[in-house]
């Protein structure tokens, strides 16, 4: 495998990051990286981190790359992950730098723990951390539900004080969403797959619309949500579809559609094969409502939309 490290790869930029993903010779990971700088979403860690776990340290090339960057990726945890020698020493910085560095959650149990201890290293107010642990937590609960990932979850953040914006990267290297959709849902492609997955009342739990109670089929379309009332970036990549939710024009009003691919995005069904499924999001704290308010506007949409695609689904039914 190839993963080339670009001097800008965020969300609104990762397509061709994405596509220049080298995905033969599995046994082998060969990092490069761009020779003056490097500017990269969490994203982009936590992947390179997921593929160098299944690998031992002598099938890792990383090439010498310039201190500043090297300084970035150390202190993001990135060399720890790969077991790799970085050559360079740094002083670490306190705990409450603004930043999770990578994070491995293998299990349901570790998770709560995790939201407790280290949210909290971001330095945020109340009503920003809250939108934070909801999307960690579900993130990582589907993962926990749905995808079989041997490595679990891995992730990382980071606050970028320019922009005032919280940047999540969250990877698994399980089934796919395909592999979890299609069993009880028509969904042919990942892209397919990908559509229904963030389409509200639809869970890879059940062929019922709305899911159980243990399982409405929520969570990603909330996530979404979140990010489209801020008018955010949101990213989702499995097998070789990717959807990118784009930032919407702040002079409009905001809309949440039940349909994903009704909201402002691009997408692709082409891109390199990734077993499992790497999530990014953006969290501008200029911009986010209150959480209460803002999941009650989430549920009525998620209600209202539910009850449209079983009225839908019924008529089809019987005529």
């Amino acid at each position: 495998m190839k993963i080339h490290i670009p001097n800008s790869a965020f969300l609104g930029n990762i397509d061709p990051f994405l596509r220049n993903f080298g995905t033969s010779n599995p046994d082998t990971l060969e990092i490069t990286a761009n020779k003056q700088w490097i500017s990269i979403h969490p994203m982009v860690i936590a992947m390179i981190a997921a593929l160098g776990l299944s690998l031992k340290p002598k099938q890792v090339h990383c090439e010498t790359m310039e201190a500043r960057s090297k300084h970035y990726l150390k202190r993001m945890g990135l060399f720890d992950f790969l077991k790799i020698d970085s050559g360079i020493e740094i002083t670490e910085h306190e705990s409450a730098g603004r930043f999770i560095p990578l994070k491995q959650i293998t299990n349901s149990e570790k998770l709560t723990e995790f939201i407790t201890e280290v949210v909290p290293l971001l330095h945020l107010s109340p009503k920003h951390t809250e939108p934070i642990r909801y999307i960690l937590s579900e993130l990582m609960r589907n993962v926990f539900e749905h995808a079989v990932s041997k490595i679990g979850v891995i992730m990382c953040a980071q606050y970028y004080k320019k922009s005032n914006t919280i940047r999540i990267g969250i990877i698994d290297r399980g089934v796919g969403i395909l592999n979890t959709i299609s069993a009880l849902h028509k969904a042919k492609t990942d892209l397919e797959a990908i559509r229904l997955a963030l389409t509200p009342g639809i869970t890879g739990t059940t062929k019922r619309i709305g899911g159980t109670d243990y399982n409405a089929g929520a969570g990603l379309f909330f996530i979404k949500s979140i990010a489209t009332v801020n008018k955010d970036f949101f990213v989702i990549y499995s097998g070789n579809g990717m959807y990118k939710l784009l930032k919407a024009d702040n002079k409009k009003s905001v809309r949440l559609h039940a349909d994903p691919f009704k909201d402002k995005h691009s997408k692709g069904e082409n891109f390199p094969y990734w077993q499992g499924t790497a999530v990014g999001i953006d969290i501008n704290l200029d911009s986010t409502e209150e959480f209460s308010l803002l999941l009650d506007l989430i549920r009525k949409s998620y209600s209202k939309a539910v009850k449209e695609q079983r009225k839908a689904y019924y008529k089809a039914k019987f005529i």
